[in-house]
Formats: C-alpha cells, sequence, structure tokens
C-alpha cells in the first residue's frame, strides 16, 4: 500500500483566504475573477515597467496600452524571466534599479515577440481624502463608514506565451457541481477523518483556490467496496477518491488522479492507496477542449458509476494469474531493478511471492511508496494502476 501526500501538502501550505468549505463559495470566487478578468495579446516592446507611484523606492507596476497593473508574485516571476533576469535577484533590488533592469532585457535582451496577459481588477479600500484624523471612531458610525472608499486597480496575474490554453477554474469547479453537488453534503464530498465523516471547516477542508492555482479533494466514503481475500486472506473495504488541479496562470498543469484508499488522517494524508490513475493535461492551444473531451467525460462516468464494477475488477484480478514466467511478465512492463524491487515489495508486505495481477498492483504500489521523488513515484502508481486494465 501507499499514501498520497499531495492533498497533505496543499493543507499544510494554504492560509484561511485559500481555504473553501464548499464547492459552491470556491465557484463565487473564481467566477468573479473570471469575469473580472481581460485577456490580451501584446509585444513586449509594448510592456515598460516602472516604480510603482505609491512605493518607488520597493513597489513596481506595469504601464502599456492596458494601463497600469500590478504584477502579482507570480506574473514578476514570468516577466522576470522574459526579461532574462533572476527574480529572486531583482527582488533585493530598489525599484528604479529593478525597472531599468527589466526594461533592457525586454528591450535589447532578445527579439520582440508576443506575450499573453491576464489582467483582473481587483477592489481595494482607501481612505476617503480629507477624513484622515487622529482620534477613535465609533464603530459602525457614519465617520467609520465615510473614511473608506472602493477603489480599483489592475493586477497583472500572468505573463504567458501568446497561445497559452487558458482553463479557466470557474469552469472546473462548474462542472464539478454539477456532477457532485456542494461537495460537502453528497456521497463525494470532503473526506472525513480516519473513514468518520465530520464537519467541513477551513481547519479540515480540502477545497483550495487562490489567484495562482486550485486544488480539489473529494471521496465517496460512504458507499465502500468490500473486497475479499485483500491482504493475508482478510476482508477488507476501500473508498473512492479524486484530485483535481488546475492552474490559470501557467503555474502548473491541468489535471485530475483517481484512486481507492483505506482512509485520509486529520493531516489529509490519504493511505492504502490502490489504483492510481492520473490524467495530465499542458496548458496548450488545444487544452479547454481537451479539458471537455478528456478529463470531464471521466468525471461524468466517476460520479455516477457505482463501486460494482471495480469491485468486479479488483475480484477478477485477484483470480487472474500473471504469465508462468513472472520475470518476464515484469520486465516487459519495468526495468529490471524495478522488477526486483516489485517482487521484494511483495515479499517485504505479503509475506509470499506475486502470484496474481492483485498481487503485481499491490507490489508496484508497494514499491513506489520507497521512492522519494514525487515524479518519479506517481509515474509508478501510474503504471501499477494500469496492470489492472489487463483484467
Amino acid at each position: 500500500m501507499t499514501t498520497l501526500m499531495q492533498a497533505s501538502r496543499q493543507w499544510a501550505s494554504r492560509p484561511a483566504d485559500e481555504r473553501f468549505t464548499s464547492l459552491h463559495d470556491l465557484h463565487a470566487v473564481s467566477k468573479k475573477a473570471r469575469e473580472d478578468s481581460v485577456q490580451s495579446v501584446v509585444s513586449t516592446r509594448q510592456i515598460e515597467v516602472q516604480p510603482h507611484p505609491a512605493d518607488p523606492m520597493r513597489g513596481i507596476t506595469i504601464v502599456g496600452d492596458h494601463g497600469q497593473a500590478d504584477p502579482t508574485n507570480w506574473s514578476f516571476g514570468q516577466l522576470a524571466s522574459l526579461a532574462g533576469a533572476p527574480a529572486s535577484y531583482l527582488r533585493k533590488l530598489p525599484a528604479p534599479i529593478v525597472a531599468d533592469a527589466m526594461n533592457y532585457g525586454l528591450r535589447f535582451n532578445r527579439d520582440a515577440e508576443e506575450v499573453g496577459v491576464l489582467r483582473t481588477k481587483q477592489d481595494i479600500s482607501v481612505a476617503a481624502p480629507g477624513e484622515l484624523f487622529a482620534g477613535e471612531i465609533p464603530a459602525g458610525s457614519s465617520m467609520e463608514r465615510n473614511t473608506h472608499q472602493v477603489a480599483q486597480h489592475q493586477e497583472l496575474r500572468a505573463a504567458t506565451g501568446p497561445r497559452y490554453g487558458r482553463v479557466w477554474n470557474s469552469d472546473i469547479v462548474g462542472a464539478m457541481i454539477d456532477k457532485f453537488g456542494d461537495g460537502v453534503t453528497g456521497n463525494f464530498r470532503v473526506p472525513g477523518e480516519f473513514g468518520k465523516l465530520t464537519p467541513v471547516t477551513k481547519a479540515n477542508t480540502t477545497i483550495y483556490g487562490s489567484d495562482r492555482d486550485m486544488f480539489v479533494f473529494l471521496a465517496d466514503e460512504t458507499n465502500r467496496m468490500e473486497i475479499k481475500d485483500r491482504r493475508d486472506g482478510q476482508s477488507g473495504s476501500l473508498a473512492r477518491g479524486f484530485f483535481v488541479w488546475n492552474s490559470e496562470v501557467g503555474s502548473q498543469s491541468i489535471g485530475a488522479a483517481f484512486f481507492l484508499f483505506d482512509y485520509v488522517c486529520m493531516n489529509r494524508i490519504v493511505w492504502g492507496v490502490q489504483e492510481f490513475k492520473e490524467m495530465r493535461l499542458r496548458h496548450t492551444a488545444s487544452a479547454p477542449d481537451r479539458w471537455l473531451e478528456e478529463i470531464s467525460p471521466v468525471l461524468m462516468e466517476y460520479s455516477q458509476a457505482s463501486a460494482a464494477p471495480i469491485e468486479q475488477t479488483i475480484r477478477e484480478a485477484q483470480q487472474k494469474r500473471v504469465d508462468d514466467d513472472l520475470e518476464k511478465f515484469l520486465r516487459n512492463r519495468f526495468s529490471a531493478s524495478e522488477s526486483r524491487a516489485i517482487q521484494q515489495a511483495a515479499i517485504r508486505e505479503e509475506g509470499r511471492p506475486i502470484e496474481t495481477l492483485w498481487d503485481a498492483t499491490a507490489a508496484v504500489t508497494a514499491h513506489a511508496k520507497s521512492i522519494p521523488h514525487q515524479d518519479t513515484r506517481v509515474a509508478m502508481e501510474r503504471k501499477g494502476g494500469a496492470l489492472l486494465d489487463l483484467v
């Protein structure tokens, strides 16, 4: 068996304003962000970096035909890359020097080229002119209400290639609402703790979103699958779960992962994972269409399917013996070193050699948890899940 740490890392790193207690809440925020956003393609020659008027020594802003837009931490890194300068170094310099260095890089270090920019309007509260004075203001008084007014500024959220295939978070979350409801009351919902359903709060939620990315983990822990002879001759049960992630600004791919598991602990670690399958799409020009054609239908099928077909697949995998030549069976799918490690994992976890297709799947999953590098570990888990396709 293996563990998945993706949700736990999200849980450990997300601040309160990036945690949502239902899919509806995340959808409302992502929908407003989309409505307030404008995509355009500009030349690098049209991008000018200036010290920010409000903080000319430490802040910068981007000026062009689109007006003024303040870069986020992420888009600043993208612009720095376009200018051919390390963002980590630029962040240590005074704003006038940063502006000169980036403008020089955008104009002279590279040929003119097109850049896809994403700008989003943001509401900010500012002090109304003539209303600032010392002293305490009674809470809720008209004087307090007049002290601030709402202003708008533009945020530069992304500077990507001109053919970046943006898939909007609101589309993805909206599709999940159509299929799974609010994510807290249906069969597929924010997972409980050690298999026990608990009220969803910002402290234990697995629904996350920010101006950079989104991540959702939902699970059906009510309709668990009973599996005979799951381990050491004992019966057991597994729940179904999935991850969905995306970035509107280029920080990661769009994708989904589907798996079976034992339980999720309070730290949002997924334990006892089996049959891990993952789908990833790069944000190329065809990404929006491919999301609709490849990932969205799988989510639909997952939401509507009962556990019975999966249980049947597992039963057949437990009965289907691998080829008489186990070494050949594994070597046709894994390297020589991986084959040895998988067989050793079977002995370590089950106390006996691989006999059935289910044994092989469990052994690959057990081996995967010993791989320290995440990408390599996930690739191995995908190979293990693919073995069940042989049933």
